[in-house]
């Protein structure tokens, strides 16, 4: 028996892998973030038993893939990719320390497919070519600094709850104000909203975005306008 841990993709159920679907088809037991599409935790079989993480510490949720990882088919459907900022490492290690076989089906993060949905690309020819990928949930602990000094694109990940302290302790260690910036929340689903702005307002202009929410700071922001009209002129 074994456990997958599958990479869900960033919200639209049509964003996981083939392999991906195929593991949650043939499952026997599926543990699956709240995040999670709901169509995509119907794709398991019936007599699947389904698991919600949703309130398990981590521990828990470790616990309980290796209990039916050692019996059971199980997938981990994790939302994005498992290793990026899904915590799939520790649960990877908690595995491989009990002795239970398993496999990392990577999904489509967050950290491209959001943006792209917003349409911003997080890297650009001319305007960007490096992306630094930063969970801001814990602002204070930012090296926000260094984070000030790093030329290309920030992304942010569970930044929208802090993102008036994360432009205020940027902007103070040297990241202009005017700096283009935007905020998406629930991207690539249809509750998707997309807030821009410069740097010392963005968080005035997206305080209605409800979570969970990507931010995203550097020049390419500034793209956003003319892909769009674009991309509403060939539709």
């Amino acid at each position: 028996m074994s456990v997958a841990l599958v990479g869900a993709g960033p919200g639209d159920p049509e964003l996981i892998t083939v392999g991906g679907l195929a593991r949650v088809c043939a499952c026997e037991v599926l543990v699956y973030d709240r995040l999670v599409a709901e169509e995509l935790v119907a794709e398991a079989p019936p007599q699947a038993l389904r698991i919600a993480r949703d309130g398990l510490s981590q521990d828990a949720v470790n616990e309980l893939l290796v209990e039916h990882g050692r019996r059971s088919r199980v997938v981990r459907l994790k939302g994005g990719d498992p290793f990026v900022f899904g915590r799939g490492g520790e649960e990877a290690l908690a595995l491989a320390v009990a002795g239970v076989p398993f496999e990392v089906v990577p999904g489509v993060s967050s950290l491209s497919a959001v943006a792209a949905s917003a349409g911003i690309p997080v890297t650009h020819r001319g305007v960007a070519s490096a992306v630094t990928a930063f969970a801001a949930h814990d602002v204070e602990a930012l090296d926000a600094a260094a984070l000030a000094r790093t030329p290309g694109t920030l992304v942010g990940f569970m930044g929208g709850a802090v993102l008036g302290r994360l432009a205020e302790r940027l902007i103070e260690h040297g990241l202009s104000a005017a700096t283009p910036a935007a905020v998406v929340s629930a991207g690539t689903t249809r509750r998707e909203r997309v807030a821009t702005a410069p740097l010392g307002s963005i968080a005035a202009t997206a305080r209605d975005l409800p979570s969970p929410a990507l931010v995203v700071i550097g020049e390419v922001v500034g793209l956003r306008g003319a892909l769009a009209a674009a991309g509403r002129a060939a539709a």
